[in-house]
């Protein structure tokens, strides 16, 4: 079985991710049976000013070493849980040390193999507003909207206040509900939660939309590398084509 690298900015959606590989690894295999997976999560804090300032080449550094460190581990790709890293890694730059999947390419051709017209987006700010799922979305077909800014602020102070620090609020879950019922109202026939920490606040069973779950989307297509049922991908970084 190959082995999987795990390169994470947030430690509960990268254990999120690490644990949903080990329960679907033990579905198609057998209990106490998976892949090898090598997990690094560098702290966010050092890169939010470049984030803030959209120096992208600074936070692309900042995961480029994360990604060093697991090929030094020997694993044979990557998968990188946080949606918003996918921005600095779609930044110019050297290749990437390994290959790795793109979290918003699993999203996007999983809506579009479901049938799906319209995506509504909920994730960080950078990535509510940023390039990486509009083209993702783009290149598959679909259609895509974002809540309205007040909604998208909310959304990301839920996700950076609450979620990442370990926090779940009944309020905070309806108001990301209210955001969602906005969204169905738009016409989306789906929402993608694409934030690594979102669906511990909102699941398919409270959600007035069906979802597109990241990071579990991402575990399992990258379980299915690791088995050898998909290709190696080949994404280095940088805009993929």
């Amino acid at each position: 079985m190959r082995h999987i690298g795990i390169l994470a900015h947030i430690a509960d959606g990268a254990v999120l991710c690490f644990l949903d590989m080990v329960r679907e690894s033990a579905r198609r295999l057998a209990a106490h049976d998976h892949p090898e997976i090598t997990l690094s999560v560098q702290p966010m804090l050092p890169v939010l000013e470049a984030y803030e300032r959209n120096e992208l080449g600074t936070v692309r550094s900042h995961l480029a070493r994360t990604v060093s460190r697991l090929a030094g581990a020997a694993c044979d790709f990557f998968a990188c849980p946080g949606n918003t890293a996918h921005i600095a890694l779609e930044a110019a730059g050297e290749p990437l040390p390994l290959p790795g999947l793109h979290i918003a390419e699993i999203v996007a051709q999983r809506a579009k193999a479901d049938g799906r017209r319209r995506v509504g987006l909920l994730g960080t700010r950078w990535t509510m507003s940023g390039p990486v799922y509009p083209r993702a979305f783009a290149r598959a077909g679909l259609e895509m909207r974002i809540p309205a800014a007040d909604d998208c602020d909310i959304v990301h102070d839920v996700i950076f206040g609450e979620l990442c620090q370990g926090v779940i609020r009944d309020a905070s879950r309806a108001e990301c509900l209210r955001v969602i019922d906005g969204l169905e109202r738009a016409g989306c026939d789906v929402v993608a939660l694409s934030c690594t920490e979102l669906p511990l606040l909102v699941t398919p069973e409270v959600s007035p939309l069906p979802t597109l779950d990241s990071t579990r989307l991402l575990a399992r297509a990258a379980v299915a590398v690791a088995l050898g049922d998909a290709a190696l991908p080949s994404w280095r970084g940088g805009r993929p084509s």
